[in-house]
């Protein structure tokens, strides 16, 4: 079965090198269409789909990633509708340059060619590769988790009605519906057919796809992000930072898990931060520099954290507090304990800013800023395929042009080299 999706996603691939830009935008805005015409089907596959995750036990963060609404089916047809809008990268000339030897050469962007996605309980990723992918000429192999199969369904027919309807190939967007993990080992040893693979779940996945893939993976999405609170940082103007970047969604990648507080304002500050978390049905886990402050303060609804919670993505309405004695120390502590996805400052000095900046090394790097900006449609992008945390090829939210590759083309006049 692997084998005839790959060679069918390889041969969609093929054709998709003619498709014009107004082929694909077809299929895009009928796909917009679909989600909405068809949102009753959606919304009721996906409650089955919501019921099981329940029955079995699932994380409140997990349910919260496979969880669809009304509003949430609006947002993700319209970031296909922003994608429409985006310039096709596809046939761009980089740059180029007429050679000593009268040759023209040029770097043409085209695209990679089958990408392969396993992702786990979250369904908009569907929509969110297929739209991405068919912007680029790229096919997809859909590989979601079991806690999705009824959802997935649902929207891979739509994708391939929409595909039918603009005249494209319907195997450019294919899906694995067999839950069986055997069928993950499979696809990445599909290097036959498949250009690349891309997880987006957690550290076991990643993991796996990195020793066991025949094929080059993006691996990224693993989220443990900080906020630094420098000792000039104004404390009125940080607490809604930091609420909405642990609470406005608590179940994604770019959610802040540590806040490393300078020990100058910690006394003034600490106290502050914990009532309003409390308010929000935030658990703190603090150091004991921390725990002592707010022990003193009279709170006790704490507990000390440990290092294996500060190496772990929460996911949930928890929060990592480590009291710091210097900006040194916070980019160590981030260098420890970060994932490389997304860190933040607060401060009002420009040296402690350009400094933060410098010596993080992360996919992205805030000043006075929440990390849920981190997000393809937030960067202009439209959509995203994931976030990547590595430095080869994509860094950061991989957007259309991350979808592409170059090949160099040569112009002669009857030219041979001398």
């Amino acid at each position: 079965m692997i084998n005839q999706i790959g060679k069918a996603a390889k041969t969609a691939a093929f054709e998709l090198l003619l498709a014009t830009t107004l082929q694909k935008n077809r299929a895009l805005s009928t796909i917009a269409d679909g989600l909405l015409q068809y949102r009753d089907i959606i919304l009721a596959a996906n409650q089955i789909d919501i019921q099981f995750a329940q029955q079995n036990g699932l994380s409140d963060a997990i349910i919260d990633r496979l969880r669809l609404t009304d509003e949430r089916l609006k947002a993700i047809a319209n970031d296909v509708r922003k994608v429409i809008t985006l310039k096709d990268p596809i046939g761009e000339i980089i740059d180029g340059s007429i050679l000593e030897s009268g040759l023209k050469i040029q770097r043409k962007r085209v695209p990679i060619g089958v990408i392969g996605v396993i992702y786990e309980a979250r369904p908009n990723v569907t929509i969110d590769i297929a739209t991405l992918c068919l912007k680029t000429g790229n096919s997809a192999i859909l590989r979601g988790g079991k806690e999705t199969i009824n959802t997935n369904k649902v929207m891979i027919e739509i994708i391939q009605q929409a595909l039918l309807q603009a005249d494209l190939p319907i195997k450019a967007i294919q899906s694995i519906n067999d839950p069986n993990r055997q069928y993950i080992t499979q696809l990445l040893k599909l290097d036959q057919y498949v250009d690349m693979i891309i997880p987006r779940g957690g550290a076991a996945l990643h993991q796996l796809c990195r020793e066991q893939s025949t094929i080059p993976v993006i691996t990224g999405g693993i989220g443990i992000c900080h906020i630094f609170m420098d000792d000039t940082a104004d404390l009125d103007k940080a607490l809604p930072i930091i609420i909405n970047a642990k609470t406005q969604r608590p179940s994604t990648c770019n959610t802040l898990e540590t806040l490393l507080i300078h020990q100058n304002i910690a006394k003034e500050f600490l106290p502050r931060l914990h009532q309003v978390m409390t308010e929000k049905g935030v658990k703190l886990h603090v150091d004991k520099e921390a725990f002592s402050i707010l022990q003193s303060a009279g709170f006790t609804a704490i507990e000390l954290v440990t290092d294996e919670q500060l190496r772990q993505e929460w996911l949930s309405n928890d929060l990592n507090i480590v009291i710091v004695d210097s900006l040194m120390a916070a980019v160590k502590h981030i260098r420890e304990y970060g994932s490389g996805h997304s860190e933040s400052i607060l401060t009002r000095s420009l040296a402690n800013a350009e400094q933060f900046v410098a010596k993080v090394d992360a996919a992205a790097v805030y000043v006075n800023a929440s990390t849920r900006f981190t997000d393809g449609a937030q960067f202009g992008l439209g959509a995203e395929v994931a976030v990547s945390t590595q430095k080869l090829h994509a860094r950061g939210p991989m957007g259309l042009e991350a979808l592409t590759t170059y090949k160099w083309i040569g112009y002669g006049d009857d030219l041979i080299r001398e």
